[in-house]
Formats: C-alpha cells, sequence, structure tokens
C-alpha cells in the first residue's frame, strides 16, 4: 500500500471556496474513480491558506490506472478548469507504510 499526500495552497482566502466546490463538483468524481480517500484537510496554523489530501493505492501501478481514468473524465476536467484560477502551489508526496502498520482500506 501508498499513501499519496497532495497540499494545494490556494490564493488567499480561496480555501473555503476551492472546499466548496470540491464538495459539490470534484469529490464525488474522485471518490467514484480513485476510492480510498484517507483524508482531506486545510491548514489553520503554520503554512496558511493550504488543502491536503491523502489517496490510498494499492501499488504505484493502480495509481498509475486510477489517475488516467480520472483525466479522461469530462466532469472532472471541467472541475479542474473551474478550480485551477485558485491554487498557487501544487506539492505532492508518495508515502510508505512503516513495516508494522497494518490497514485496511474500504473502497
Amino acid at each position: 500500500m501508498i499513501v499519496e499526500e497532495r497540499i494545494y495552497t490556494m490564493q488567499p482566502a480561496q480555501a473555503p471556496v476551492y472546499i466548496k466546490a470540491y464538495e459539490a463538483e470534484g469529490m464525488p468524481i474522485q471518490k467514484r474513480i480513485l476510492g480510498r480517500m484517507v483524508g482531506y484537510y486545510q491548514t489553520e496554523f503554520g503554512p496558511l491558506n493550504q488543502v491536503i489530501h491523502l489517496w490510498a493505492y494499492e501499488d504505484l501501478a493502480e495509481r498509475t490506472e486510477r489517475r488516467a481514468r480520472l483525466f479522461a473524465d469530462p466532469g472532472w476536467l471541467a472541475y479542474v478548469a473551474k478550480v485551477r484560477p485558485m491554487i498557487v502551489k501544487q506539492e505532492s508526496k508518495l508515502l510508505l507504510p512503516a513495516p508494522f502498520l497494518k490497514v485496511k482500506w474500504q473502497d
């Protein structure tokens, strides 16, 4: 299992707008295609105006396949075009679990 951490730094005051748009339009598409949302957060302290989300995959091949399906979805592409102007910076990390972590994910 791997977990992808994505951090979006938003224009000031845009995080709540982004999250509202994501809940209404982006989340249903991502949950249908990507499957395993681990968490979705926004910052309160430290670097501000950030939205962080975590997605679990069996392996890099599954991530590659699911993200290809995501970017083939017309609804997703329309959503991305709508929210892209709110985003200043994007970061992505692949996290590997410690050997002792045993987690079962639900799709």
